[in-house]
């Protein structure tokens, strides 16, 4: 009987230190994301060019530029995500720059562009994109401008060219967010789907900076791409410099109102349906990014044109040709009709 009491408190004892073990666990990587981490070296830059920063309602933001062609202005907005920044558009800058003038905006709390502890709200993106296109257009005699962004951010741009229509002479959508089940909506201007308490959750000072870190984990990180892609075949020059991105200081506060619905508009369907400027939308058919359910709501519309491609949600790294050559067919044929003369049928 005296062995098996002993028996049985040995098992409890060691069922009371394996409970213990993830909290053990969990304090060990709170101290070490608080500690340990290196977060001091400077991020270097995406994209080769200029780089400049631009004071807006939003605060600071970064601007790259390669400006030395001729030409309508070309500017680029990377999508929303734990690590967002303007490598995402990498391949398109690249491919224009020796075109044609282009940019490319890293927006409010991403990139190098400022990272305040604040809230992030659409309203934030449309503002920092808005005063943007008006000092790119400002560079350029005034000129409209063509703008291109990918996801998230395709909702804000539609938003700011519906606010201020002479600063865009035509939309370029990557992937957009809005034409699934569950992202599409119909609610009032500058509504979104924060949540308050899953914020305050995920930033509390103990916990929310080593979240974070658990979150944009090199695994973590090649895991959402693969997502993405569709695919393990994922860039990896991108996958480098996101984990790079990721380590800056205050890298985690707009990820965090991205990830509590902040950032997330509520009247996306609703903008894009009321879009008069000329229209270029291309999407993937691979990945967990494919639901476009709703895109009936503007396809066949004069002013939109619509290109599926078999690849991922970021088509431009996986076939830049395709994505190069139908937009500038686009682009082609909207010169083509601005050119004709007042009153000619189109």
């Amino acid at each position: 009987m005296r062995g098996t009491r002993h028996l049985k408190v040995r098992k409890a004892r060691t069922a009371g230190a394996l409970a213990l073990l993830p909290l053990a666990a969990a304090g060990a990587w709170i101290a070490w994301s608080h500690l340990g981490l290196n977060r001091a070296g400077p991020l270097p830059p995406a994209l080769s060019g200029r780089r400049s920063t631009l004071r807006t309602r939003s605060g600071r933001v970064n601007l790259y530029a390669a400006d030395a062609q001729g030409g309508r202005p070309l500017l680029l907005i990377h999508s929303i995500n734990a690590a967002a920044n303007a490598y995402e558009v990498r391949p398109l800058y690249e491919h224009y720059r020796s075109r044609r003038p282009v940019y490319a905006l890293e927006l409010p709390g991403f990139g190098c562009s400022e990272r305040a502890d604040r809230l992030y709200t659409p309203r934030l993106m449309i503002d920092a994109i808005v005063d943007a296109a008006a000092e790119i257009s400002a560079r350029h005699g005034g000129a409209p401008l063509d703008g291109v962004a990918l996801s998230l951010s395709c909702a804000y741009l539609a938003r700011a060219a519906l606010e201020r229509p002479e600063l865009f002479a035509s939309l370029g959508l990557i992937s957009p967010t809005g034409f699934d089940g569950r992202l599409s909506g119909e609610g009032p201007a500058d509504a979104h789907r924060g949540n308050p308490v899953a914020r305050q959750l995920a930033a509390f000072p103990l916990w929310g900076r080593p979240l974070f870190d658990a979150l944009v984990s090199g695994p973590s990180m090649r895991f959402f791409l693969e997502k993405t892609w569709g695919s393990r075949d994922i860039d990896e020059g991108l996958f480098a410099y996101d984990r790079l991105s990721a380590r800056q200081p205050g890298a985690e506060h707009a990820p965090f109102s991205f990830l509590s619905g902040y950032l997330f508009p509520d009247d996306t369907t609703r903008v894009y349906e009321a879009l008069t400027l000329p229209v270029f939308m291309v999407y993937g058919a691979r990945g967990d990014f494919v639901d476009y359910r709703h895109v009936g709501e503007v396809a066949g519309r004069p002013n939109w044109t619509i290109l599926r491609l078999p690849t991922g949600a970021f088509p431009h790294f996986e076939n830049r040709a395709a994505v190069t050559n139908a937009y500038d067919a686009f682009l082609t044929v909207q010169a083509a009709m601005d050119d004709q003369p007042t009153g000619s049928i189109r």
